[in-house]
């Protein structure tokens, strides 16, 4: 039943997405891409619209995902995607809403012990790691086009995109609608 496998790999999903919603791409792309039930263009656009919509990329995603699997599964009726939508949801959040959970009163109590310190430490590489091996995984053919032409003009919006948020004040949100409407103007 596709309810089971979602449960399970939202809950895999959810336990081992250390690092936030950067970190986690790739192993959201392997969990709901590899069996088939989103495509790999799916998949970027998802990134993309949770990017631009309020609230956690795993969350976003779990919710579409959740929507979209039933269906493409042969669930016709909306309100079974609607199930999955909030059983995703559900399920992504529980394991770190668990260990918040049990884990905020021990950390405030050791906060200063070395072993705390040690684990924290050794988990910042980590996270750097995961969040560039999802920039990479996003270097893909759905987001910077086949030919060298859409390659090269989606390489010069990046590095635009990125040199403008590093070195201007101008904010994120005005520099992602001026390379949506690049990107319209462009390729439309």
């Amino acid at each position: 039943m596709i309810y089971l496998k979602l449960i399970w790999s939202y809950l895999k999903i959810g336990l081992f997405g250390f690092g936030g919603g950067y970190a986690m791409l790739s192993l959201i792309e392997k969990e709901i891409v590899g069996p088939g039930w989103i495509t790999e263009k799916m998949f970027t656009d998802i990134v993309a619209i949770s990017q631009m919509t309020p609230g956690p990329i795993g969350i976003n995603s779990a919710t579409y995902i959740g929507y979209a699997a039933p269906m493409h599964a042969g669930y016709d009726n909306p309100l079974w995607g609607l199930l999955g939508s909030v059983i995703c949801t559900l399920v992504v959040v529980l394991p770190s809403f668990l260990l918040v959970a049990y884990t905020s009163h021990f950390i405030s109590r050791h906060k200063e012990s070395i072993v705390v310190r040690g684990i924290f430490a050794g988990l910042r590489p980590v996270v750097i790691g995961l969040i560039a091996s999802a920039a990479l995984l996003l270097m893909n053919e759905a987001n910077f086009g086949s030919d060298s032409r859409e390659i090269w003009i989606s390489v010069v919006i990046a590095i635009l995109s990125l040199t403008t948020v590093l070195f201007t004040k101008i904010h994120p949100i005005l520099v992602i609608i001026l390379a949506g409407i690049a990107g319209l103007v462009i390729y439309y």
